[in-house]
């Protein structure tokens, strides 16, 4: 189509990529590991009730490197256990902090919903922590400051010889008694041309997703699926002694199914996002708000469960890597209203009637299928109109209403799609 031949690609992009994998760590490393999160984690409280308390007292606070030279000329005083451990995690657990209160205050100043920095606890979780400086990788090891040689529970994975990447750093964190290095590198990869036709995609709760040449990807459902056995870990753990290790071994039972969970919903969104991204030139999707969907206590729990928002996060990255471009559709484009044949217009439509019948032109098709074929057709229509407006030579900035990629998903958006990414 010419509107994904107009589209210039890149074949060289220098990209930020992270690479996740577990650690088989000693006793003694372990106990570091729980030393370096702790102190991150005192670090970042300690960092928010001095924010706090300055703000209240002067109307400002400092930024997180004057609050790492305030925690360096008190180590010696009052916290000597912090020289056992690498001065990089407090330094980026102030740094984590400041990220926080930024992103709080973009979301006020957006009109959205703003989450407030709080305290970490160590209920939650031991939690993570971020290194920087000299690390090196090896092909089942990995070597991090203050910590020495970990070994790795996977061969090979992580980028240990390759000339266009660089390690930039390293975050480790502990999930249901397990230790998982995540490594940020930078890395110039080669994007090839994808040659593949052009798709719509339709998310829903009965199928994950659902393509325009009729491809369809269940929806595993895994916290549904592990229900039943989440409500007895939870009824066990809530009738357990505190402080017992009965109550403690209930605990990581818990946290291990609710691992195995996002396991399952992420192995599955990986799967499908890079499955879009490789076969498909051009893709199209809703857009959808997801946090006015939430507000349905009816299909809250299936919603989150289905995880949109992280599907559509991938599929933001995934189609620069593979060559692909992804639009979404305005919100207020009536895919599932609409007759694919035809194109009329239902005025109302409910959740229940999965099977859209058409009462002017007599078709019967599957709800998300019609709803996918009507993304493509939005995808298709402005594509002839760029051109036609071409062949009559007058200059068009954007074609049937395209808004450009910062605007994709805001409510400024007024066309029928937006480029993301």
């Amino acid at each position: 189509m010419v509107l994904a031949k107009a589209l210039v690609r890149n074949p060289n992009m220098l990209i930020l990529r992270g690479y996740k994998t577990e650690l088989r760590p000693n006793h003694k490393q372990r106990t570091l590991l729980s030393r370096h999160s702790g102190t991150a984690r005192f670090a970042y409280n300690w960092g928010l009730t001095q924010k706090l308390s300055q703000y209240q007292k002067t109307g400002k606070s400092s930024n997180a490197m004057e609050l790492h030279r305030q925690l360096n000329q008190l180590k010696a005083i009052q916290f000597p256990w912090m020289y056992e451990v690498s001065k990089c995690a407090p330094q980026e657990a102030l740094r984590d902090l400041d990220r926080a209160f930024r992103h709080f205050f973009r979301r006020l100043k957006n009109g959205e919903k703003p989450g407030f920095p709080r305290y970490k606890s160590r209920k939650r979780g031991v939690g993570s922590f971020r290194l920087t400086g000299t690390i090196r990788v090896f092909n089942d090891r990995i070597q991090l400051p203050r910590l020495g040689i970990i070994r790795l529970k996977e061969r090979g994975y992580l980028p240990s010889k390759n000339f266009w990447c660089r390690v930039l750093s390293a975050t480790v964190s502990e999930k249901a008694g397990r230790w998982f290095v995540s490594v940020q590198v930078e890395e110039r990869i080669t994007v090839p041309e994808n040659t593949g036709p052009q798709a719509g995609a339709d998310w829903g709760l009965e199928t994950l997703l659902t393509v325009s040449d009729g491809t369809k990807f269940p929806n595993p459902r895994a916290l549904s699926r592990y229900d039943r056995k989440l409500r007895r870990a939870q009824r066990s753990f809530s009738r357990k002694q505190r402080g017992s290790r009965n109550r403690a071994k209930v605990c990581l039972r818990l946290q291990r199914l609710h691992a195995r969970i996002a396991n399952i919903r992420g192995d599955t969104l990986h799967k499908v996002t890079a499955w879009l991204a490789k076969t498909k030139s051009v893709i199209i999707i809703e857009d959808l708000c997801v946090e006015e969907m939430l507000e349905n206590h009816r299909l809250a729990r299936a919603i989150s469960d289905a995880g949109f928002g992280e599907l559509r996060r991938q599929l933001t990255y995934k189609t620069r890597w593979y060559g692909s471009r992804l639009y979404q559709a305005s919100r207020f484009y009536p895919s599932s209203k609409r007759c694919s044949r035809c194109g009329h217009i239902k005025e109302v439509i409910s959740l229940s009637e999965r099977i859209y019948r058409c009462r002017m032109c007599g078709l019967a098709i599957a709800r998300d299928l019609n709803s996918a074929l009507n993304l493509l057709w939005l995808l298709v229509a402005a594509s002839w109109a760029e051109t036609l407006n071409a062949w009559l030579r007058r200059e068009v900035t954007t074609p049937q209403g395209v808004v450009p990629a910062h605007d994709a998903g805001t409510k400024h958006q007024h066309g029928p799609y937006a480029q993301v990414g």
